[in-house]
């Protein structure tokens, strides 16, 4: 990656045992794990996700690499990626504005080296300078969103609620054609699908997904097409009996076996950036949640896999 005095990143034990840089002679990294460890620190009393990415990396200890069943045909994700992680983004929890830069210039240096962002929160207020990096290297992207929730409240400022407003009003995605899937529970105020909407995305609340859940991702796939695509994947979108150390739990979500499979449903799209978020271990149990978040990281580096075998262009050969 480029040196810049505005990146910095803390080195930390690397997730499921990546290494923070390889030989030159192996080739460039086509994919980076980076930790984001900020939240805003708003929440009444459910404050910890600035702990997310170290809880997951230790949690993906328990993971190994190969893919038995080669459901990709890619034996080893990140081997084939040739993965490293980078470790934790400088930032300032609490604090969006000095935090917001540091992120943005991160995930910036990671895009500009040619490989994908695999980044872990953090609570859901980190997408936004993320999508601000991703937007100055593919004008055209869409984000695809699964949450209970949102993010897109017709309220002021910068926070976990707003993310996908303040994206929309600084036109760094095609609203038009991202979705947001899972949507479900209560909210701090009403008609919140509807801004949602009049704002320009769509979104299939949880009720509507689970009645045809391939039936909805294929349509989505469909018409997203070719286009670059950032899957943002908060871990909520899960039921709290399996993923209890969340931000804003809502009862009623996906099962691990329900939200696995949908994600290798989504194999084939092409993906620039990934993030999950929303894990607090603080909340967490024996770290369940954060076990579960590496998994999903874990399905993230083989649909990464799959995007830079079937849209090499731009990538490191």
């Amino acid at each position: 990656m480029p040196s810049s005095a505005e990146v910095r990143f803390h080195p930390v034990p690397g997730f499921m045992g990546l290494p923070a840089a390889r030989a030159a002679a192996a080739g460039a990294a086509r994919a980076c794990v980076v930790g984001i460890p900020f939240d805003c620190g708003t929440h009444p009393f459910r404050v910890g996700s600035r702990q997310g990415p170290d809880a997951i990396r230790e949690q993906s200890r328990l993971l190994r690499p190969v893919d038995i069943f080669r459901r990709h045909g890619i034996d080893n994700p990140p081997e084939f990626l040739r993965a490293i992680d980078v470790g934790n983004v400088a930032c300032h929890p609490g604090d969006p504005d000095a935090s917001y830069p540091l992120i943005e210039a991160g995930i910036g240096a990671i895009l500009d080296s040619g490989a994908i962002p695999i980044s872990m929160g953090g609570d859901g207020a980190v997408t936004l300078p993320q999508l601000r990096a991703v937007a100055q290297r593919h004008p055209d992207f869409v984000v695809l969103h699964f949450d209970s929730h949102t993010d897109t409240y017709p309220i002021p400022g910068y926070n976990t609620a707003t993310t996908f407003t303040r994206a929309a009003e600084e036109g760094l995605l095609d609203v038009r054609r991202s979705y947001h899937v899972g949507t479900r529970g209560s909210s701090f105020m009403p008609g919140v699908l509807e801004f949602g909407r009049e704002v320009g995305y769509t979104i299939v609340p949880f009720d509507e997904f689970d009645a045809d859940q391939r039936g909805a991702l294929d349509a989505i796939k469909q018409r997203i097409g070719q286009r670059p695509v950032y899957l943002c994947f908060d871990m909520d979108i899960f039921d709290p009996s399996c993923a209890p150390g969340v931000c804003t739990p809502e009862w009623g979500g996906l099962s691990p076996k329900e939200g696995l499979g949908l994600l290798r449903q989504l194999a084939g799209l092409n993906f620039v950036a990934f993030d999950v978020n929303t894990v607090s271990p603080p909340q967490d149990v024996q770290g369940a949640t954060a076990f579960l978040a590496a998994t999903v990281m874990q399905e993230f580096c083989a649909l990464a896999a799959v995007a830079v075998r079937q849209y090499p262009q731009g990538r490191p050969d």
